[in-house]
């Protein structure tokens, strides 16, 4: 364990309404906000005041004219932040830095982006992303001396009680996200977690780099079967010795993608699978199916029944149901497989950092299916989709539709540097004040890792008045009532601009740019 004061804590997730995304709260500068978990990128950012443009006018945003004691500009507020997500969408504005409160956790100083220009779709009052990720994959990190993720900074700082965290991810209720420990009212038996060699990745090609380390939450896929049937990965690259294909954990994806080579020999093995959007790589399946599809990373296989991986009937004809995974086309950076929530909430993931000069980082998987329980049936299937009711609205093509054909893109990694799983690195994760406790993937000593139990939702009462009587009663715990955006009795009208105004948004068609001034 560390030898400075460490903690664990717990803090609760939302599914978004529109089940894209699972949020969290946490508090900047007095202000709170909904924030989007994302273990697919680094950055931490919140829309800010100045940010009128559709895609967080409607938010709560963080405040520039409170005058938080806990803001640091950074360069002037003239570092430019601009991240693009793989939809196509945007964000930018500035580099600052703030205090972060993660429940009992304070994160001092923390690199952040403070949006003025979003066409992100956001729903629920969610104001903004955080990214778990590596600190290699950070935009900030390359821009801001001495700026890490926010996991990052907690790892490096040691204010952990060990630099994991943990995800409880639920459909229909409250999960959770553990920071330091793991959520002992989830993983009930810690032997049964199995873990897996995080990938690192070689320096870039044209850099100067000489040495491998850790960007994304990558593990190897060995195997897929589908009711029993070997699909085996085919790689778009030679990325290990193994020559096994890459798979990405992504809390920030709602769906699972694989590519073209795997996905249709995937559905080779379900009758009436067909094709039918070859852009967006979507499939169709008869609903009244019971196969199983199931993901292997080297030990048991950890499996989707059609409920986890059917996404819901087409609105053009109720027998079909759209199906993860979808098809993409290959990527330059060799990760083949990028799996989101239809898979992670099926198991409790666990993320540990690693720890510098002494430990890898590894990902644990406990499933919640339990191995025993009988496969779901057709019958089980059609229950579930009645009584959700809704269809998807998508218009199924008259014709078949063929498989696109790709170009592959070239590796952007330099090939000539070793990057085998499991390698330990210098820099860029925990600091080495940690003890390691899980050693190896082979030879994890379960016992050591620590836990954490959520706050108790429901409070029992027994009364025994003096008659004798016993009454008992159950009620929910109090929720302290939360003003997002707002620091508690501030009026907007009622402060000075605290930071200096240095971007000015110009809208141009329909596209909004920030310049500098």
């Amino acid at each position: 364990m560390n030898t400075t004061t460490s903690a664990a804590t717990i803090l609760d997730v939302y599914i978004s309404e529109d089940k894209q995304s699972y949020y969290t709260l946490i508090t900047m500068g007095n202000m709170s906000f909904r924030i989007a978990l994302d273990t697919g990128s680094a950055d931490l950012w919140v829309v800010s005041s100045a940010c009128t443009s559709s895609g967080c006018s409607s938010l709560p945003r963080y405040q520039l004219g409170y005058k938080s004691l806990t803001f640091e500009s950074v360069n002037d507020n003239q570092t430019l932040f601009n991240v693009s997500y793989a939809d196509t969408t945007t964000v930018s504005g500035f580099v600052a830095r703030e205090t972060v409160l993660l429940n009992n956790l304070t994160v001092v100083n923390q690199a952040f982006g403070l949006i003025n220009s979003s066409n992100v779709s956001l729903t629920n009052d969610i104001s903004g992303v955080m990214g778990l990720s590596f600190s290699r994959l950070s935009t900030i990190s390359d821009t801001v001396a001495n700026a890490t993720s926010i996991f990052g900074s907690m790892a490096q700082q040691g204010q952990l009680d060990y630099p994991l965290f943990g995800l409880s991810l639920k459909t229909n209720a409250t999960g959770t996200l553990a920071l330091g420990a793991i959520d002992a009212t989830t993983v009930t038996n810690r032997s049964r977690i199995e873990w897996y060699e995080v990938v690192p990745f070689a320096p870039y090609n044209g850099t100067n780099g000489t040495a491998a380390s850790y960007l994304q939450w990558v593990i190897e896929l060995s195997n897929i079967t589908v009711n029993g049937t070997n699909v085996t990965p085919q790689p778009t690259y030679s990325q290990s010795a193994s020559n096994h294909s890459l798979a990405l954990f992504d809390v920030g994806a709602s769906g699972i993608y694989g590519p073209y080579q795997d996905v249709a020999r995937i559905f080779d093995q379900i009758s009436g699978a067909r094709l039918v959007d070859a852009s967006s790589g979507q499939w169709v399946v008869p609903c009244d199916l019971s196969e199983t599809i199931s993901f292997n990373f080297g030990e048991s296989n950890f499996t989707l029944q059609p409920t986890d991986y059917l996404v819901g009937p087409v609105s053009d004809d109720p027998y079909y149901c759209l199906a993860w995974p979808a098809a993409t086309a290959p990527s330059h950076d060799g990760i083949d497989w990028q799996l989101g929530t239809p898979f992670l909430q099926t198991v409790y993931s666990i993320y540990s950092f690693g720890i510098d000069t002494k430990e890898a980082p590894m990902m644990g998987l406990y499933a919640l299916h339990n191995a025993t329980e009988l496969d779901e049936s057709v019958a089980d299937v059609s229950s579930y989709f009645s009584s959700a009711s809704a269809t998807v609205d998508t218009m199924l093509p008259n014709y078949l539709v063929s498989t696109p054909v790709y170009t592959t893109p070239a590796y952007i990694f330099n090939t000539s540097v070793s990057a085998p799983p499991g390698l330990i690195v210098s820099s860029g994760l925990a600091t080495s004040t940690y003890s390691p406790v899980l050693g190896t993937a082979a030879t994890v000593n379960a016992s050591a890792i620590p836990t954490v139990d959520p706050s108790p939702t429901l409070f029992t009462y027994i009364v025994t008045v003096s008659s004798g009587v016993v009454s008992t009663s159950v009620s929910t715990a109090s929720q302290a009532t939360v003003t997002l955006g707002e620091p508690p009795g501030w009026s907007s009208g009622a402060a000075t601009v605290h930071v200096p105004t240095r971007f000015v948004v110009l809208a141009l068609s329909a596209l909004l740019l920030v310049v500098a001034c």
